[in-house]
């Protein structure tokens, strides 16, 4: 949006571009009548906390306003409750037409976002290993209502990582966790990378009227790796990659030094690590660390994804390539047998017909595929009966490409009462049937937000086929 056009008429502090996002998601903005004088916007919104500014965007000649406004709060969780209360409201008694509230567009988000938006809803948080999911919930739900908590676990052992996660219904209650919690906890917003995955199953099919007109949904061109991708955005997107070596090596500076465990707790969310060490620099108080992965794959992942990560907020840590003078050809060959591999599954699961074709062509000899995650699921259950009633029917949204049939039912009948599981043909949606609501309950807890042989589910109850033929399009 361009705001250059924007103006306001009260006096009093005005922040800085530098300071307009600070802190973040701070600022709303608010599709409003051409008529809306500011006085009326600042009698309105002040009651949810200081107003540090406000710009009403006007047309460059006419100076007329173009119905668009912005409003800067002091604090995050201000003008999250100013969007959740506003949202849908009139104004004056006069307005026919209610405004529309989001908040803003910053530099690190692609579009201004709504009080739907898990973006705003979910925190990341460093707690202590001997923390259970009670324990987080305890600790958090003095700032509002929690839909869940979970804790990053190693794979291996089970053992706390020292990370998780507490996913609020509510935008401002999770502004006020971050505001108010205790700073060891290191709180931060979780942003997914790929939000169009994570709307719920009405959204889906709304937006699916968007690929029917030519926008091809983007692709995770590492499909392979694990849940916390999510946690991490780029953070030097025009570097020169390809004239970088390549190794499975990686060095790690940052302006504040760490240990060996911190170090240790940051890239060991990548699937893969084989040792970390800490290299003192008596002439600075820089951080220097050295990290080496068991395979290339990983330390790629690693460098673009831990590149410009905050730890702790507000320090960016630097991830590169250490030249040991390996050849890297043959697995990076392998890396693009693995992406052709994960298309050729999205293709085939998407057109029965070429299921059908592989079917008929593929050896009828071939093993179910293994199952690669960080989720410890339950060992395999009986499948109930197909003429079995249904009691809980589930909704699973699939990115980037649906899993096969055969590895889709393996995973769901683990929770038991599995009566049927089957995919939308086309969509990269499906639905699981049991037989029983905790078995159901226990796959959603389990699986949801969760990745599997490199695809992310997202799995939650499934509108009932009365709500999904009453169901009204979103308007906004």
């Amino acid at each position: 949006m361009d705001e250059a056009g924007s103006c306001a008429s009260g006096g009093g502090f005005r922040p800085g571009v530098d300071s307009l996002d600070e802190p973040p998601n701070s600022r709303i903005f608010l599709v409003i009548s051409k008529y809306t004088p500011e006085s009326v916007l600042r009698e309105r919104f002040s009651p949810f906390g200081e107003i540090q500014d406000i710009w009403v965007v006007r047309d460059k000649h006419t100076k007329e306003s173009k119905g668009i406004a912005f409003v800067k709060f002091a604090r995050s969780s201000q003008a999250c409750r100013a969007m959740e209360e506003m949202h849908g409201q009139c104004l004056s008694p006069s307005d026919t037409k209610p405004i529309k509230v989001f908040i803003a567009q910053s530099r690190s988000s692609g579009s201004h976002r709504d009080v739907e938006d898990e973006e705003l809803t979910r925190i990341f948080v460093m707690i202590p290993k001997s923390y259970t999911e009670e324990d987080l919930r305890e600790k958090f739900k003095v700032y509002g209502d929690i839909e869940y908590c979970s804790i990053i676990k190693n794979k291996v052992t089970g053992e706390s990582k020292g990370l998780g996660y507490v996913r609020y219904l509510k935008p401002s209650q999770a502004a006020q966790a971050i505001e108010n919690c205790d700073r060891s906890f290191r709180a931060i917003l979780a942003e997914p990378k790929n939000k169009a995955s994570e709307s719920s199953e009405q959204d889906y099919y709304s937006n699916m009227r968007q690929e029917t007109l030519g926008h091809e949904p983007r692709v995770n061109m590492f499909p392979f790796v694990g849940e916390q991708q999510s946690e991490f955005s780029s953070f030097d997107k025009n570097d020169n990659r390809g004239q970088e070596a390549i190794s499975k090596r990686l060095s790690v500076v940052s302006r504040v030094p760490f240990t060996e465990e911190q170090l240790f707790s940051i890239f060991d969310l990548v699937p893969g690590l084989e040792y970390c060490e800490v290299q003192r620099d008596p002439y600075s108080n820089y951080g220097h660390g050295v990290v080496q992965y068991f395979n290339v794959a990983s330390a790629i992942y690693a460098k673009y994804k831990l590149h410009g990560f905050q730890y702790p907020p507000g320090n960016r840590i630097g991830v590169s390539f250490i030249d040991d003078g390996s050849n890297a050809t043959d697995l990076l060959r392998k890396m693009a047998t693995q992406m052709v591999a994960a298309q050729l599954a999205s293709m085939v699961w998407n057109n029965p017909s070429q299921q059908q074709f592989l079917q008929f062509g593929g050896s009828s000899g071939s093993q179910l595929p293994q199952i690669q995650t960080d989720v410890v699921l339950p060992s395999c259950k009986k499948k109930a009966p197909p003429e079995t009633p249904v009691k809980e029917r589930l909704f699973i949204v699939f990115n980037p490409h649906p899993l096969p049939l055969d590895v889709l039912e393996d995973i769901f009948c683990r929770f038991g009462n599995l009566i049927e599981v089957y995919l939308v043909s086309g969509k990269n949606v499906g639905y699981a049937k049991y037989a029983d609501r905790i078995s159901a309950n226990d796959a959603i807890t389990t699986l949801h937000g969760k990745i599997l042989n490199g695809v992310r589910l997202k799995v939650m109850l499934a509108d009932s086929p009365r709500e999904e033929s009453n169901k009204r399009q979103r308007t906004y």
